[in-house]
């Protein structure tokens, strides 16, 4: 019986994070998080590129982009933060970015990690970006490390 668990080990390759400015007092603060974790884990300021767009609703074809860049990253870390509000717009935003998301990782073959919050208001919002809730940047950022461990092994 084989098996993979790459959750300790570390690696090293450079990681892209793209960060929707909606939102953004969240959104911030889950770039900070991610960035600090990636530094903990050996990463320096020239193993990150940080892609601003609009809205989460465009995460997905910033993250097409970036890996379409062959060989550039070994993950990217998408972050956002979708907000229910009074109409059904939020069910459409959710499903477009977490379906472009899957999408760009499956036809790509590179680790897309989902780090967009969908939550009801902003203070469940800000209790999962180092709230007691956790910190889902820091935690996106330990997914794409064990993913590209993973997918290396998987070669």
């Amino acid at each position: 019986m084989e098996i993979i668990n790459s959750q300790s080990i570390n690696v090293h390759c450079r990681l892209a994070f793209v960060v929707s400015r909606f939102n953004e007092e969240v959104t911030s603060k889950l770039l900070e998080g991610a960035i600090e974790r990636a530094k903990e884990k050996g990463f320096a300021n020239s193993d990150i590129t940080v892609v601003w767009v609009p809205g989460a609703v465009e995460i997905p074809i910033a993250a097409q982009r970036l890996a379409l860049r062959r060989n550039s990253y070994g993950a990217i870390i998408c972050l956002g933060a979708v907000i229910r509000g009074e109409t059904t717009h939020y069910d459409y935003v959710c499903n477009m970015v977490s379906s472009g998301c899957s999408q760009v990782a499956i036809h790509q073959n590179i680790p897309v990690v989902f780090g967009v919050l969908t939550t009801e208001n902003e203070e469940q919002a800000l209790e999962r970006c180092g709230g007691k809730h956790g910190h889902k940047g820091k935690e996106a950022v330990d997914t794409a490390i064990e993913m590209v461990a993973t997918l290396r092994r998987l070669v």
